[in-house]
């Protein structure tokens, strides 16, 4: 049932083009993010599901490469990491420039809950499949300059999987996180 209420979304989204913003707060400062459910109407309904089930509370920002991206997206608690992938939007709408936000994918129609934000014009990804489906708005300055960056790509994806928020608060305590993540309504814009 939830998938096609899914597919419904993202249809209806591609028909109206439609804009939302969402909120996180974070340990390290707030991101507003600008989604466009007409670059990526797939990808923009599955960030919508997810934040509006509360799956990114508690995420932790776990690979950061300077000058390249910020990545997350993987459940601090193990037995919420159970989404489906879902299907590759349409490549090439927008390029993937500062800023953009980003499903990280391991192949085709492989994108699931993990996400990165470019730091720098990174449009050689273009051509790969990632497809961007939204913009920071404001906080930019929080994910390259506040995010804690010292661990890099040290953290086990693998890991985090299994063990979530115990793994990464015994070996990484340092590591920033999303505290709660929402989408915004009218009157909060």
């Amino acid at each position: 049932m939830k998938s096609v209420a899914f597919a419904l979304a993202a249809a209806a989204a591609v028909a109206h083009g439609d804009v939302f913003n969402v909120k996180y707060v974070t340990e390290a400062g707030d991101v507003t993010f600008e989604i466009h459910e007409d670059w990526a109407p797939l990808g923009a309904a599955r960030f919508k599901e997810l934040v509006e089930d509360g799956f990114y509370d508690g995420a932790a920002f776990f690979r950061y490469v300077p000058n390249f991206v910020v990545q997350w997206g993987i459940a601090a608690e193990p037995g919420q990491n159970n989404y489906t992938e879902i299907k590759d939007d349409k490549w090439g709408v927008v390029s993937n420039t500062v800023g953009t936000l980003v499903y990280a994918t391991s192949g085709n129609d492989t994108r699931t809950t993990q996400l990165f934000v470019n730091f720098r014009n990174n449009s050689f990804l273009d051509k790969l499949g990632f497809t961007p489906f939204g913009k920071v708005t404001s906080g930019y300055d929080v994910l390259k300059d506040q995010v804690y960056s010292a661990y890099g790509e040290k953290p086990d994806q693998d890991k985090i999987y299994q063990e979530g928020e115990e793994y990464l608060a015994k070996e990484f305590p340092l590591i920033t996180h999303i505290q709660s993540a929402w989408v915004l309504d009218d009157c909060e814009q």
